[in-house]
């Protein structure tokens, strides 16, 4: 103990937030997750699920304005409700092209995935 305060053992260290966590991992400082997910192969799974939670989110916002019920959207995708809920589910991986076009076309939009 030095100056009233204890020592932190080596492997620890302290941010200007106050955090003081395990060692750091040098190699990872200043990079994006993108280049650590890029690094780890999860990248394009990282992306494939944001964008169907985006998706999801965007239709459910649209049945909201919209007043549609999940049977009404479900009757106008000519598909079930169980359907409608995998399609809403952020988790669900389950959601096709052709379930997507149908969604957006009962709201009334088309789908636009553009290539980047």
């Amino acid at each position: 103990m030095t100056n009233g305060t204890a020592a932190r053992p080596a492997t620890c260290q302290t941010t200007p937030s106050g955090f003081t966590g395990g060692a750091l991992n040098e190699h990872h400082l200043g990079s994006s997750l993108d280049d650590f997910l890029m690094e780890e192969g999860r990248l394009a799974e990282a992306e494939a699920v944001a964008a169907k939670r985006v998706l999801a989110f965007q239709i459910s916002k649209l049945m909201a304005e919209q007043q549609l019920s999940k049977a009404e959207m479900a009757r106008r995708m000519n598909t079930s409700r169980a359907a409608v809920d995998r399609l809403l589910d952020f988790d669900s991986e389950s959601a096709t092209l052709a379930t997507l076009e149908k969604a957006t076309a009962a709201l009334g939009r088309r789908l636009h995935i553009p290539l980047v």
